[in-house]
């Protein structure tokens, strides 16, 4: 009788999931993880890999932080849930950190669980504050595939495809993507002029009195990773400002160190009137928030908004210890210089390769862009080299409408040791 071959647990579970997880969710890699620690996973294949996707930009100190886990337990230990019924400390602390760290006035809390919802409740916020129903948004952001976060989100039509109606009275304007200019201009002789189509929204689509808010990623995430020029961003500030429109930073993925500052509007010396974040607010444990100046924040009604899982006390502890953890180790000086150490690097091995077009990031936030010998995107370059830096145990995605931009997004604790082997995995790939 022949031996039966046995599966192994990677097969098992994927036939499991198969069974019961729907279909909808995609998963960017088959390793089924044992244990993950720093920026290492290690699956049940027997191999350990470096993460370099970060949990898609969220584990920005690494998994299973150490203090971030003794910090979760203490919390379990007296309370894991209130659903706004109970009060405790871990949520006023962190909305106190965040208030320390935010830019501008930012000073008044609402928490969230996810992104999406994060970003539904900041646009809650600014149209019953104003009284407006306009939101415009920028062509390629990514905000959430919730329906009005997914109403604003144009990073690809496909995120949208079978969901129409969206939400009404959503506009949609150029974000500066330099290397692909949605505008067929080259930036040497550009005069900023995605937002002259901008200005012509107003002109001929909705009046800026009719605009709640503009909601903008300060560096494009899944869109593509995208560094737009710094007066761009000055100018959609001085619009909102002149026009009485809030301007909502969307930080979920560019937030908590991951460009090399707390947030990437400081980069631009951006102070919005709402600003998002997610992701790597808690390393790992599920918790958003939006934040915006106490005066704003007053004009909400009690009621207006609310949350049951949101603020979660266990997530709360989690988050105060990653930024306790973020300043104490000083992660943010090592995210922007082992950042700018890496982009030298990939720069270098561009140099070497034509098949590469573009490096560009902030920080631990860095897009490389794949190119044919005519310049059109090549998706199946990249995945090929993302296969072959699996296969030799490191883990990158991709992003981009035409998914041929590698996200190199290590956590903020990486070495300068490590990016070299990284790199040179990558490199090899590439070759």
């Amino acid at each position: 009788m022949p031996a039966v071959k046995k599966k192994n647990m990677t097969e098992d579970l994927k036939e499991r999931g198969r069974k019961h997880i729907t279909p909808a969710l995609v998963f960017h890699t088959d390793i089924e993880v044992r244990k993950a620690y720093g920026i290492h996973v290690e699956g049940s294949d027997g191999k350990t890999y470096m993460d370099f996707s970060s949990g898609l930009a969220t584990v920005n100190i690494g998994h299973c932080p150490p203090e971030v886990l003794e910090a979760a337990k203490r919390q379990m230990d007296s309370l894991v849930h209130s659903g706004c019924i109970f009060r405790y400390s871990s949520e006023v602390e962190l909305a106190e950190r965040l208030s320390r760290i935010t830019p501008g006035s930012i000073d008044m809390f609402f928490f969230s669980n996810s992104g999406a919802e994060a970003v539904e409740g900041a646009v809650k916020l600014a149209r019953y504050a104003t009284g407006r129903q306009g939101v415009i948004s920028f062509i390629g952001g990514f905000h959430g595939r919730t329906m009005g976060a997914l109403s604003i989100t144009t990073s690809a039509a496909r995120y949208r495809q079978g969901f129409h109606p969206l939400v009404p009275c959503v506009y949609h304007a150029p974000y500066p993507y330099c290397f692909r200019c949605h505008m067929g201009l080259e930036r040497t002789t550009c005069a900023t002029d995605c937002l002259e189509y901008l200005e012509r929204i107003l002109r001929y689509q909705i009046t800026p009195e009719e605009v709640a808010c503009m909601v903008i990623e300060p560096v494009l995430g899944e869109g593509g990773y995208i560094v737009p020029p710094a007066d761009f961003i000055q100018k959609i500030r001085d619009l909102c400002s002149k026009h009485g429109i809030l301007l909502i930073a969307d930080e979920v993925q560019s937030g908590f160190g991951r460009t090399g500052k707390w947030f990437a509007s400081e980069h631009f010396g951006l102070e919005p009137d709402i600003i998002v974040m997610a992701k790597g607010i808690a390393s790992g444990f599920p918790l958003s928030a939006f934040g915006a100046s106490a005066a704003l924040m007053s004009k909400w009604s009690p009621g207006a908004h609310g949350t049951t899982f949101g603020g979660n006390p266990v997530s709360c502890a989690a988050a105060v210890a990653t930024i306790d953890k973020i300043e104490k180790d000083r992660l943010l000086e090592n995210a922007a210089a082992m950042g700018g150490y890496a982009i030298s690097r990939l720069l270098e091995i561009k140099n070497r390769n034509k098949g590469i077009g573009d490096v560009r990031g902030l920080g631990l936030m860095i897009g490389v862009e794949f190119i044919k010998n005519d310049g059109s995107a090549d998706k199946e370059r990249l995945e090929s080299v993302m296969n072959r830096c699996l296969d030799n145990g490191l883990v990158i995605i991709e992003c981009g409408i035409d998914k041929n931009i590698a996200r190199i997004m290590p956590p903020m604790i990486v070495t300068r040791q490590e990016i070299d082997k990284a790199l040179s995995i990558f490199e090899e790939a590439v070759r």
